[in-house]
């Protein structure tokens, strides 16, 4: 791949075949090396975990499964197997509010803040020396830009499904 560069100004399936492309080597990535204890959604799901409790602890610390499967945009099939198979290694405690009609939850254990705190020490010591060789403003504001970039895309994506969906209407 890598067509791009300054002197051709490429076309659009040259520039999306690259975006495909940085995407899915972003996706299947070394860092997936750096996670031996756990999986990058686990870690995903236990770092979003600690920041609830950390700012809601007037709540006790609830982390909602419906907003983490929110959060990570996965079913809440998907987000109910990952939180079952982080209980059941003692990572996080499954609790519910009342008869559980309003509501199961999340906390986070001893155990697993510490297997947190171990993994976001490796990923702080990789990433640190990347940040430093990159440059911490160009990693801003190219994180700024993913971000716009995620939010078109995710806008063109719900655009084609409505237009599938009214097609099914006729």
């Amino acid at each position: 791949m890598s067509e791009i560069n300054e002197k051709n100004v490429p076309d659009i399936t040259t520039l999306s075949n690259e975006l495909t492309y940085r995407r899915y080597l972003m996706n299947k990535g070394k860092v997936r090396e750096f996670f031996d204890k756990m999986s990058i959604p686990e870690y995903i799901a236990l770092h979003h975990i600690a920041s609830e409790s950390e700012m809601s602890s007037i709540y006790g610390g609830k982390t909602y499964l419906k907003e983490l499967s929110e959060k990570m945009e996965l079913s809440m099939r998907q987000t109910s197997n990952m939180i079952g198979k982080l209980r059941d290694r003692g990572l996080v405690l499954w609790s519910h509010d009342g008869n559980g009609s309003e509501g199961t939850y999340v906390t986070i254990t001893e155990t697993g803040q510490k297997l947190l705190e171990e993994q976001e020490a490796i990923l702080k010591q990789y990433y640190g020396k990347v940040i430093d060789k990159f440059g911490k403003e160009k990693l801003i504001q190219l994180l700024q830009l993913m971000m716009e970039l995620e939010t078109i895309m995710s806008s063109e994506i719900e655009e084609v499904e409505a237009m599938e969906y009214d097609g099914l209407d006729e």
